[in-house]
């Protein structure tokens, strides 16, 4: 069976598969104080195809210590659903990320 995906949705897919850097960095871009709640979901979903031997990966681990506070999050999140816990760990610590996000999936 083929999904039919929002124009939004299927834009962040395509992004995520390819696993760029600059590909990464348009679907983090999305996470903004005025993100929709569908955005968050279609972001989360997104990175979630991002490959773990990609040079995507390598950037979300960058915006877990480097991004806002939502990009902050989701990147704990991505990582945490791999079971990646040392940068989580490490960003934690640092007050990057909350207990909350450190230990959420």
């Amino acid at each position: 069976m083929k999904f039919k995906f929002s124009g939004e949705l299927q834009a962040l897919i395509n992004k995520a598969q390819s696993g760029q850097i600059e590909d990464v960095d348009y679907i983090m871009s999305q996470l903004t104080t005025e993100s929709s709640l569908a955005m968050t979901r279609y972001v989360d979903f997104a990175l979630s195809l991002v490959e773990p031997d990609s040079k995507g990966f390598e950037r979300i681990r960058y915006y877990l210590f480097n991004g806002t506070l939502i990009q902050r999050n989701y990147a704990s999140l991505y990582l945490n659903r791999l079971g990646i816990w040392k940068p989580v760990k490490d960003a934690f610590e640092q007050g990057l990320i909350d207990e909350i996000q450190a230990y959420s999936r």
